[in-house]
């Protein structure tokens, strides 16, 4: 068995608005997997839900059959760089704005094609 993956580098997004559909995911097959990201409200299901098309199209494109049914093995979302930026406030005080980017990590189990 190969793992094939797809990843999303510096994703415009906190990695802790993604990790929940993250966690949902994993160990399901890809088609349960869409259905479940499919009806969440939320932007980084959004995200999540392109890097698994994204997945299943790599593995498809290595030659497995049956896309739909095979396992996520691996899900996960690791954190990127951050813009710091500097937000004035009272008394000649500064405080620290970061704004997060994501690294977003789908791995799914596909049989070797000879």
């Amino acid at each position: 068995m190969a793992l094939v993956k797809a990843v999303h580098r510096h994703a415009r997004i906190s990695a802790t608005k993604v990790r929940p559909f993250a966690e949902l995911i994993r160990g399901m097959s890809v088609e349960e997997g869409l259905e479940a990201l499919k009806y969440q409200p939320n932007r980084g299901a959004r995200f999540l839900e392109k890097v698994l098309r994204s997945a299943a199209a790599n593995a498809e494109d290595r030659g497995a059959r049956n896309v739909d049914h095979l396992p996520i093995v691996d899900c996960r979302v690791d954190g990127g760089p951050m813009f710091k930026r500097l937000q004035p406030r009272a008394r000649g005080m500064a405080f620290l704005i970061r704004r997060r980017f994501a690294h977003i990590h789908v791995a799914i189990d596909a049989p070797e094609v000879e």
